[in-house]
């Protein structure tokens, strides 16, 4: 499985997620996992076993983070909270953050990238320049 789909993966797993309490989040990834192994996929989408431990592992630990993560996007957005923001936006600006901060083999342009393409399959027409925005706002602040 290439990277955009692992991450289309995570990120739908992500957004899930937030519909669920902490409790139960090991166990909504695992029927997640099982569902995706039983799609009749191309060999090319078919996850690895690297694949699988990447998505039983990372939506949970991102989950665990969002707090911290909320924080971080509050204090670089202005009149918009988290609380404001739609799932999907939400779910993609954290992901893309999670990345930057934990995942030191991903570059976070691609991060940042990625979320936008994500916005616009998944968001609302205004959903990637939001999602871009607030990631630009964070790298900005990064920088100084």
């Amino acid at each position: 499985m290439n990277r955009r789909k692992l991450r289309e993966h995570v990120f739908r797993m992500v957004y899930f997620l937030n519909f669920y309490p902490a409790e139960e989040w090991e166990k909504q990834c695992a029927f997640y996992l099982d569902e995706l192994k039983a799609e009749q996929a191309p060999p090319s989408e078919y996850p690895t076993e690297e694949d699988l431990a990447v998505l039983s592992l990372v939506p949970v630990e991102l989950m665990g983070k969002a707090e911290e993560l909320d924080e971080t996007i509050n204090a670089v957005t202005s009149g918009w909270t988290t609380s404001r923001m739609s799932l999907v936006d939400l779910s993609l600006i954290r992901l893309a953050l999670y990345e930057i901060r934990e995942r030191e083999d991903i570059p976070p342009k691609v991060s940042v990238n990625e979320a936008v393409e994500l916005a616009r399959a998944y968001g609302g027409d205004d959903s990637p320049s939001f999602v871009n925005g607030v990631l630009a706002k964070f790298m900005d602040r990064e920088r100084k």
